[in-house]
């Protein structure tokens, strides 16, 4: 596989291959670093010290820096090596956060939350896989693009954000309101994600067609801050441990 290979994905690029093709899309990631900063000046005011057990919420906060990083570097270099960064990053920060969820809010076992990890696994596989008619989007099919601009595989993450929010309110959890706002922003920025072809056209700004890439971008990073907001106020005491 040719990992230096350029890939022009979004409206914003179109077919240029330069590093500054897409500034929208580049800069627009200085959000997930807003995000990741304001929840660290949270978690200073929260936190009484890493060994009150803010370990994991620290984590997940450089892990959304490493989202901004992964993300700039394809929106620029946009290549196979720097995609492989902004997906790998999206996947290690949906896991981690999976998996502290459940272990600080909800005190699942380890082995609920490999199961759980197992069905997040199949789920992704599966919406992967969907077939969709190209009339939904014609441009984005013309295009070359994969069926809803590759926004399927975001569909088991709002299933999961949903259904543990869900799980957390029935136990009047306080986490449960900041993830299930994630996941409302999230189904938001998603439709944003998944409409930047077909709305190319329709967003000229400052001579050149934009997309609707960047505003995925800057409310991503708002829904992900609403996870880190929940992980810093409440995921800082570790549950009972069990087997």
């Amino acid at each position: 596989m040719d990992w230096s290979l350029q890939l022009f994905h979004y409206c914003e690029r179109g077919t240029d291959p330069s590093f500054w093709a897409e500034p929208f899309n580049a800069i627009s990631n200085g959000a997930f670093a807003i995000a990741a900063l304001a929840a660290w000046m949270q978690q200073r005011v929260t936190a009484k010290g890493l060994a009150d057990g803010h370990r994991g919420s620290l984590a997940l906060i450089a892990m959304v820096g490493a989202i901004g990083v992964g993300s700039f570097l394809f929106h620029t270099a946009a290549t196979r090596w720097a995609w492989a960064l902004d997906t790998g990053s999206i996947v290690v920060f949906t896991f981690a956060y999976l998996g502290f969820a459940l272990r600080r809010f909800g005190n699942a076992s380890w082995i609920t939350i490999g199961a759980c990890f197992g069905l997040m696994i199949a789920a992704l596989a599966a919406s992967r896989a969907l077939p969709c008619s190209p009339d939904l989007l014609p441009v984005t099919a013309a295009a070359g693009r994969p069926c809803f601009n590759g926004s399927l595989g975001y569909l088991p993450v709002i299933a999961a954000m949903a259904l543990v929010g869900g799980w957390l309110g029935m136990q009047e959890h306080p986490a449960a309101r900041p993830i299930a706002a994630a996941a409302i922003i999230f189904a938001i920025s998603l439709g944003l994600r998944t409409l930047d072809l077909e709305l190319c056209g329709l967003t000229i700004l400052l001579g050149k067609a934009r997309g609707t890439h960047a505003a995925w971008h800057l409310l991503n990073s708002l829904a992900i801050y609403c996870l880190l907001v929940a992980a810093v106020r409440y995921g800082g005491r570790a549950g009972a441990e069990r087997g």
